[in-house]
C-alpha cells in the first residue's frame, strides 16, 4: 500500500480516474494498491479544490433554459433507521439539488442538503448569483421551489412547474422504481414560459449519469456514503469532471467548452493541478537528550 505523503502525481491521476468512473473506495484500493485512508484523503482534498474552483469560475453565465431537480441518497442509513445520535452526525437521507443549462448541458450549480425550504432557498440563490439576463426555469412540483425561485429571481424569470402523474401500482407488486408515468401537468408560475421548452428531461438524465458515475449513489448496495463530508467531496469531484473533463456525447465537446468557460477538454492531470501544494511542517524546538 502507498501512503499519501509519498503518492506521486501519476498515482493520484490513477486514483481520481477510478473515482470519476464510478468505482468504490475499496475497489479503487484493490486496483491501484493505494491505501484506503490515502484514497479518502485524496478525495477530500480534490473535492474541496473542485468545489472552490466551481464556486469561483462558473459565473456570469448566459442561460436561456434552466432545469432543476433533486436526487435522493443517504449517509450511514436511511432516515427511518437513524437514531437521534446518528442524525446529529449527518446520517439519514441526503438530497443533491442540481441545476443544468438545457443548451450547453453545463451544471450551473449543485447543493447537498435536505429537501426542505432552507436548502431550496440556498440552492436557488446560488443559481441566481451565477446567471445574467432573463431565463426560463422548469422544476418539478416540489413546493419549496415556489418561494425560493420567487425570492432568488423575482420577475427576471419565466417559471413553470412540471407535475408528472404516475399510474397506480398493481396489488402485491414489489417495485424498486417509480410507477409508469401516464401524463404531465404544466403549471405557469410566473412570466410567460414557452410550453415547448417546459421540461426536466435533461436534468433527470443528468441525475441518472450521477448514479452511474458515483458508486455511493448506487441503489440496493452497501456502497452508500458513511460520512456526509465524503459524500459532498464526491459530488464536487463528479461535477468538476462532468463539466470540464468529460466530452458530452451529443455536443462532442465538454459542457464547459459549450458554455465558453474552457477552450478545450481538461485532462485529469490538469484536474489534479487544482490541489494545493503540500506545505512543509514547521519543525518543533530542539530537545536535548537528558541522558
Amino acid at each position: 500500500m502507498v501512503n499519501m505523503n509519498r503518492l506521486e502525481a501519476s498515482r493520484k491521476v490513477q486514483v481520481v480516474k477510478c473515482l470519476c468512473e464510478g468505482m468504490s473506495i475499496r475497489g479503487t484500493v484493490r486496483l491501484t494498491g493505494v491505501a484506503k485512508n490515502t484514497v479518502v484523503g485524496l478525495l477530500r482534498d480534490i473535492g474541496c479544490a473542485c468545489a472552490d474552483f466551481h464556486h469561483r469560475t462558473v459565473r456570469n453565465l448566459t442561460v436561456q433554459r434552466l432545469q432543476c431537480d433533486e436526487i435522493w441518497s443517504f449517509v450511514g442509513a436511511k432516515k427511518k433507521n437513524v437514531t437521534p445520535e446518528q442524525e446529529q452526525h449527518g446520517w439519514g437521507d441526503v438530497w443533491t439539488w442540481t441545476a443544468i443549462d438545457a443548451d450547453s448541458k453545463l451544471c450551473v450549480t449543485y447543493f447537498v442538503g435536505d429537501r426542505g425550504k432552507h436548502s431550496a432557498f440556498a440552492f436557488m440563490q446560488d443559481c441566481a448569483s451565477r446567471i445574467v439576463g432573463r431565463l426560463q426555469i422548469t422544476t418539478d412540483a416540489h413546493k419549496p421551489y415556489l418561494a425560493a425561485v420567487e425570492k432568488a429571481f423575482g420577475g427576471d424569470a419565466d417559471y413553470a412547474q412540471l407535475h408528472k402523474i404516475y399510474g397506480a401500482t398493481e396489488a402485491n407488486e414489489a417495485r424498486y422504481s417509480p410507477a409508469t408515468c401516464i401524463g404531465c401537468d404544466m403549471k405557469t408560475i410566473s412570466g410567460v414560459p414557452d410550453p415547448a421548452h417546459v421540461s426536466t428531461s435533461y436534468v433527470e438524465r443528468q441525475n441518472l449519469t450521477m448514479r452511474m458515475s458515483m458508486r455511493r449513489f448506487t441503489r440496493l448496495t452497501n456502497a452508500f456514503s458513511k460520512k456526509v463530508d465524503n459524500h459532498g467531496h464526491a459530488v464536487a469531484l463528479y461535477f468538476m469532471y462532468y463539466n470540464f473533463c468529460r466530452v458530452h456525447s451529443s455536443l462532442r465537446v465538454t459542457p464547459a467548452m459549450e458554455a465558453g468557460l474552457a477552450p478545450s477538454p481538461w485532462t485529469v492531470e490538469e484536474l489534479i493541478s487544482l490541489l494545493p501544494e503540500p506545505q512543509a511542517k514547521k519543525r518543533g524546538p530542539y530537545k536535548k537528550n537528558s541522558n
